[in-house]
């Protein structure tokens, strides 16, 4: 089983970076002699963002990609989610808006989510549900040392860039949205300033899968790793390198 982490950018086209999270799912269920896999979906509402479209339809577009039951639950910013909705599930979506909200919401499940991955669930972040995966999650910002790094449309509502103690799934930092919203600028300069050890920072209609084997990315787009390098005496870090996973 693995982890799916999904850049944004839902669409009714981009299928098929749902597609494996969902045959996981079926394969967990039939585990326990299930035919339809159950999904729980969780979504955090703030200010009508995720779209009422996204809310509405975002389910049905993995009912259409195989058979499973989308369990959503919707809570509203600064509400938290009750640990039930982890029960007797064969796979678990988060789902996007504002990361900030969707961190606040998610900390009563932390410990509970780790243990359910690590047993082999399956899961997948999408946008804000990638981005608070990872180990050290940046949720949000634009500026550093008030110096801008990204555009401020790209800052969650947040002035400098903030992180958090995440989910812990993957142990490198996520930025997503990346060529959309100008964000892997926010990643090189997290990295280069050592918030960061390097992250990877994922397009809108792509997903990195992080499995037992190599990293495989899914997609229309482009999943840019950032790397810190360092200097052999001191260890102190002198810049970044940056590039692209192939897309599989």
């Amino acid at each position: 089983m693995s982890i799916h982490l999904v850049g944004g950018g839902w669409s009714s086209e981009s299928t098929e970076v749902y597609e494996l999270f969902v045959a996981e799912a079926a394969t967990r269920g039939a585990r326990v002699g299930r035919d339809v896999p159950r999904i729980a979906v969780l979504i955090v509402v703030e200010d009508d963002v995720p779209s009422a479209d996204y809310r509405s339809e975002f389910p049905g577009l993995l009912a259409a990609i195989g058979p499973c039951e989308p369990l959503v639950t919707e809570v509203v910013s600064s509400d938290v989610f009750d640990t039930r909705v982890l029960s007797d599930i064969d796979g678990l979506l988060i789902g996007g808006g504002i990361t900030p909200a969707y961190f606040e919401a998610i900390v009563p499940l932390i410990d509970q989510v780790r243990l359910l991955v690590a047993d082999g669930l399956p899961y997948l972040g999408f946008s804000a549900g990638a981005m608070i995966a990872a180990d050290t999650a940046i949720l949000g910002g634009y500026r550093i040392g008030g110096v801008e790094v990204c555009p401020q449309e790209s800052s969650e509502d947040l002035d400098e860039v903030t992180l958090a103690q995440g989910l812990g799934l993957v142990d490198l930092a996520i930025d997503v949205h990346a060529a959309q919203w100008g964000t892997l600028t926010r990643l090189i300069a997290a990295t280069e300033a050592g918030l960061v050890t390097g992250g990877v920072a994922i397009d809108e209609n792509t997903a990195l899968v992080v499995g037992e084997g190599a990293l495989a990315v899914i997609g229309a787009g482009s999943v840019w790793r950032v790397e810190p390098q360092l200097d052999d005496d001191s260890g102190e870090i002198v810049g970044v390198s940056v590039g692209t996973i192939g897309v599989s």
